[in-house]
């Protein structure tokens, strides 16, 4: 069992391909024994994280996540502590392994209660996990309700209930205001079994807090990975016969009237990320082609540009001034970071669709960077149709496109066609401000420009631009333009 963090590597499995391992696995042991791994895992968790626990609630649900409960029960007990336990359901229904684990639970004489206790140290979600196919209600709903509005540390087993696994989709809008740091209650979350995506995006990182992991000593098999988590990025080691050149020209095209500022963090980004060069193209005429504090940024004209040699990073402030330069982009740019009013105006115009399209043919390489409602209106959809599944949204952009799709929000997707998705861990709402997603675009601008095929060139961006937030002190304040500077 360990701790997953920001470091860690791993495959992610949806739904489908967790009950396979898990029937598999089973199949492989004597009758009951994942359970009781699993209950042991999660009673080994709650002691080592609340040492000092005395009355330790546990919720079970009517199904084998409720079984997990019940031998996290009998396994407490043992050790001393005094859980109690409330249940949903009956005997009769209960699946062969969940019974056989409440007999233990009962043979070691935990209590069970009708009601939740008046006080725990420690609360246990055992009631959905995997099983969550519809939103809970009744009493189930007002026990997750009463767990996660009082004080004590929510421990989940599996995955928190009401969230999808899937897509981390979460089917109680009640409780989200009630999740998440902001909170100040502690949550934590054993993963059994496999790692879900749905724990990394969407709801899912605030919904299961601390989370770890049990592989139950279960190996997943020739399980195709549904996602991965990508772990630390290399080391940006440079070699001291290395130039300028070396790492590439990066072309910024933006900032229409009044948003000069998103070209600029764009090209202050691709400066500080390591670029050999960059040059900016304003689509406001009218501004002074030098920035005094950065001279190193060359101010270049649209029509100037060698766009052929060339890493280009086009929308960022752009308005509807990009739809000029877009064919031309489309069509001559080497490597290419599609952004903000870019994709906006791509979305609205078939025939810019179909050059972007083409660029995949051409063997050119393409990155596209939508926040949900730029992606959308490329898919010709709403925002919630693309936050319900965001895995779903970000893989069909990159078929459809044939370019690498950067799906930006809590857990970015990172997608490519015929590529296992990257679901990113690094990050937090401190970059819930303008002009990070500028910033973004010009770290994967630099990325490419030193040669970093798509997909890597995406991911590691997008997860030092996440680590740049997460280190950053809490008693400063976190600007998109000290962002770029990171």
């Amino acid at each position: 069992m360990h701790r997953i963090t920001a470091a860690t590597a791993a495959p992610l499995f949806d739904l489908a391909a967790s009950h396979r391992i898990e029937q598999a696995a089973a199949a492989a042991l004597p009758p009951h024994t994942l359970m009781q791994r699993a209950g042991l895992a999660v009673a080994r968790l709650a002691m080592a994280t609340t040492p000092h626990a005395r009355t330790i609630w546990i919720a079970c649900g009517p199904g084998n996540n409720g079984g997990d409960g019940f031998e996290a029960a009998a396994q407490l007990q043992h050790r001393g502590f005094a859980p109690v336990v409330t249940r949903i359901g009956t005997d009769a229904r209960l699946p062969a392994d969940a019974a056989a684990s409440l007999k233990r639970a009962r043979d070691a004489g935990v209590r069970f209660a009708n009601a939740p206790p008046a006080h725990a140290d420690l609360v246990i979600d055992a009631l959905l996990g995997l099983g969550a196919a519809r939103a809970p209600e009744g009493a189930m709903a007002d026990w997750l309700r009463r767990m996660h509005a009082g004080p004590a540390p929510v421990l989940s087993v599996d995955t928190p209930s009401g969230l999808n696994a899937d897509t981390g989709v979460l089917a109680l809008d009640f409780l989200a205001p009630a999740l998440g740091p902001a909170a100040g209650v502690r949550r934590l979350c054993l993963s059994l079994l496999t790692l879900k995506p749905g724990l990394f995006t969407a709801r899912g990182r605030d919904a299961a807090g601390e989370l770890w992991f049990c592989d139950l000593d279960a190996m997943p098999g020739t399980e195709r990975a549904t996602a991965r988590l990508p772990g630390e990025p290399p080391a940006l080691l440079r070699p001291h016969t290395s130039h300028k050149g070396s790492y590439g020209d990066v072309a910024v095209i933006g900032g229409a009237p009044g948003m000069s500022g998103a070209a600029l963090l764009a090209a202050t980004a691709a400066l500080h990320a390591g670029a050999g060069r960059v040059y900016v193209a304003l689509l406001d005429a009218a501004l002074a082609p030098l920035d005094t504090a950065q001279p190193e940024l060359m101010f270049r004209r649209p029509d100037a540009l060698d766009l052929a040699a060339m890493t280009v990073v086009c929308g960022c402030g752009g308005g509807t001034a990009v739809r000029d330069p877009l064919p031309r982009v489309l069509q001559e740019a080497q490597a290419l970071v599609l952004d903000a009013d870019a994709l906006n105006t791509i979305a609205a115009d078939g025939a810019l669709q179909a050059l972007l399209a083409a660029r995949a043919h051409l063997h050119r390489q393409t990155v596209l960077t939508p926040h949900p409602l730029e992606a959308a209106r490329l898919l010709a959809t709403g925002a919630a149709e693309v936050q319900a599944d965001r895995l779903s949204a970000a893989q069909q952009l990159a078929v459809r496109f044939g370019a690498t799709v950067v799906l930006k929000g809590s857990g970015t997707i990172v997608a490519g066609a015929g590529e296992v998705p990257v679901i990113n861990p690094t990050g937090n709402a401190r970059l819930a401000t303008a002009g990070t997603g500028d910033v973004l675009a010009g770290m994967i601008g630099a990325a490419l420009a030193a040669g970093r095929p798509a997909m890597a060139a995406s991911w590691e961006a997008v997860w030092r631009h996440g680590d740049i937030a997460d280190r950053w002190s809490a008693r400063l304040p976190l600007t998109a333009g000290a962002l770029a500077r990171g």
